[in-house]
């Protein structure tokens, strides 16, 4: 028996639960079949997804066929819910991806692709709505290969009852050598074939197309065997359990369920698991194992490698970290580029909405959800206004109160342009810490990367370790706008401690002091999140378009033409272009399509504005001070940043 992970992939609109409810309905995991313009999916069962039509979570369910178990994750199709989409990416074995027989590729068909082509994810495509006035399968074909990859192979004509055709064995031919001689030889074993072809899906050298009407129920059950029969299972149970964390969420009552992929072995119940989070070492016991199928829970006693399934007990651990064998933790690409203050009536305690945003952060990490002091404000980053409408849907239906948000803007970022050395000190009366930092401007997308060039005999390992802590333990603002320092890479170049009067926190103050003590000293730059664009109009809608391109501040590659369209590629900043694609749809009357992908931060296009129009007053910020605070005569006192440096005692 094989256990595998099927991700359901597609465009808002191309039917990819409808797909879904026929797999489920021919596996016999659902009596009957629903659909989302009915409002009774199987897969959408949130009020919310059954209220717009649209999947918003990646909910699970479980279906078996002929002895082989699969887990079905029906992904998000908007791109306002792209972070829910890539945290199921990587854990599934093999994607489906679903792309409409009438709309061809669309714009987030080719986000979904990328992303799955970066983590390697062997994929099925299913060419859906062939019965739709306007559908063209051939076309639909043809758009895969060009915009998608060219190793595509049907499998609707030519591979059925575990037998490939010679036009497939020719395709397979093409693409390994092996496999050419085979061919070249007549070797007709039906098993090496079906073996070879499995491989070569395995291995994301051909993608298997099908296609058919998931509404018509047409192509489903031939489908639904192919991937039975072209799906391969490695899961080893014998080994130590290794696993990783996809979702959290939490039930009705509040308890924290923490959703993992087996990945080796086997977990038992009330088995210890552990794993490292914020420098903290966990060992916590499973109090409960949960199958998923939909929104029914099945308690089970054990799990084993290739199961998808929840547990509780886990109180810290985040999506993305390994667990057992595993102690990595992944990163994700999908990164909220908007922010927006919560907003919320005076009769609701702060700390009451806070500890709600709390519990929505633990659910989506990319929400980072912060409280700012000196505003006494609620910040949260999203990807979109669709994404904001169904989190105040979200706080009503499950805590019971109502939000609302402010109008979202664009999330900018800091770094620097010179290398500098910050100083740090922190000595009121019987505490100390002193901290000398070295910031040099790190490449675009690296974040904050630190090392230590501090020998143990100056300061000892515990201290630079926490050192370390307290730089990652939160953002920090840099001094043009007081948005997040990005793009930073910081070297401890010498501490020192007291033997008796360091404590807890005086490394914390005079590391933050040394690193904004650095950041006066250098030449700050701000920075703003990119778009990558792809679009597709008519001729005679090109013009219009790279005019809008350039009046955005944009750039564009040399076009591509065909026959009647023009393909134009480049990239431009956000802030001017994340209301295009309504521009872009009236003008072109719906017949031009966009593709919009964030592809990191650069240089800001209108620093100078945005700086005066943010406002930030660096020197009337309590929470991020420059200043150090030295000791004489039994007090301590504060040395302003730009006489700091002459007063360390390490220099």
């Amino acid at each position: 028996m094989k256990r595998l992970t099927i991700g359901l992939l597609a465009h808002v609109d191309a039917g990819k639960t409808t797909f879904a409810e026929q797999l489920l309905y021919h596996t016999n995991s659902i009596r009957s079949r629903g659909r989302v313009d009915h409002k009774d999916a199987f897969l959408d069962s949130h009020d919310i997804e059954r209220a717009r039509g649209i999947t918003v979570f990646a909910d699970q369910a479980v279906m078996e066929y002929k002895g082989d178990v699969f887990y079905l994750i029906d992904t998000p199709g908007h791109v306002d819910f792209s972070p829910e989409m890539e945290r199921a990416i990587q854990v599934i074995d093999y994607a489906i991806v679903i792309v409409s027989a009438v709309e061809g590729v669309q714009g987030h068909t080719e986000t979904v692709w990328q992303l799955l082509h970066k983590h390697r994810i062997p994929v099925f495509f299913f060419i859906n709505k062939t019965d739709r006035i306007g559908a063209d399968v051939a076309r639909a074909e043809e758009e895969i290969r060009r915009h998608l990859t060219g190793e595509i192979c049907s499998i609707t004509d030519g591979f059925g009852d575990g037998i490939v055709s010679e036009a497939l064995r020719e395709a397979m031919a093409e693409r390994d050598e092996f496999l050419l001689e085979a061919f070249l030889e007549g070797r007709e074993d039906p098993v090496f074939w079906l073996e070879a072809l499995q491989m070569l899906v395995r291995d994301g050298r051909l993608f298997p197309c099908a296609y058919g009407s998931a509404l018509q129920d047409t192509g489903i059950i031939e489908f639904l065997e192919q991937l039975h029969q072209l799906t391969t299972s490695s899961y080893d149970e014998s080994t130590p359990f290794g696993g990783r964390i996809y979702k959290i969420r939490h039930d009705a009552n509040g308890m924290r369920l923490t959703f993992i992929k087996a990945l080796s072995g086997t977990l038992k119940l009330r088995e210890q698991l552990g794993y490292e989070q914020d420098g903290l070492r966990y060992d916590e016991k499973i109090t409960r194992i949960l199958l998923f199928n939909g929104m029914k829970a099945q308690s089970v006693e054990q799990v084993a490698a290739g199961d998808l399934f929840a547990v509780a007990g886990l109180s810290a651990a985040e999506a993305g970290q390994g667990l057992g064998l595993y102690s990595d933790k992944l990163a994700y690409e999908s990164e909220p580029t908007l922010q927006s203050k919560v907003q919320f009536d005076d009769s609701l305690h702060v700390q009451q909405v806070l500890g709600t945003f709390r519990i929505l952060n633990a659910e989506d990490p990319s929400l980072n959800v912060v409280w700012e002091e000196s505003l006494q404000e609620i910040h949260i980053r999203v990807m979109g206004l669709i994404q904001l409408e169904v989190l105040q849907q979200l706080v009503k239906e499950r805590f019971g109160f109502a939000i609302s948000f402010s109008q979202p803007e664009i999330l900018y970022k800091e770094t620097i342009q010179s290398v500098v050395t910050g100083y740090g000190h922190f000595e009121p009366l019987r505490h100390y810490a002193e901290v000398h930092l070295l910031l040099e401007p790190g490449k675009r997308g690296s974040g904050i990367q630190f090392e230590s060039a501090c020998h143990p005999d100056v300061l000892g390992f515990n201290y630079q370790n926490l050192i370390r802590t307290h730089l990652y333990e939160r953002e920090h603002h840099g001094l043009l706008t007081s948005m997040p320092v990005t793009d930073l890479k910081i070297t401890l170049l010498r501490g020192a401690a007291h033997n008796e009067h360091t404590h807890g926190g005086d490394f914390r103050e005079a590391t933050f002091r040394a690193l904004r003590q650095g950041l006066e000293k250098a030449d700050n730059l701000l920075l703003e999140p990119y778009y990558d664009f792809k679009i597709k109009v008519g001729i005679d809608e090109m013009g219009r378009v790279l005019s809008d391109i350039q009046r955005a501040s944009g750039t564009f590659e040399p076009m591509q033409t065909l026959d009647t369209h023009a393909v134009i590629t480049g990239r431009v900043p956000v802030s001017t272009f994340m209301s295009y694609s309504t521009e872009l749809a009236s003008f072109t009357h719906g017949r031009g399509s966009i593709r919009l992908r964030f592809c990191g931060y650069d240089r800001c296009h209108n620093a100078e504005e945005v700086i005066e129009r943010l406002g930030y007053n660096k020197e009337a910020d309590p929470l991020y001070t420059s200043s150090s605070i030295f000791c004489a005569k039994g007090a301590g006192y504060s040395v302003p940043w730009y006489e700091a440096e002459s007063k360390m005692h390490l220099l």
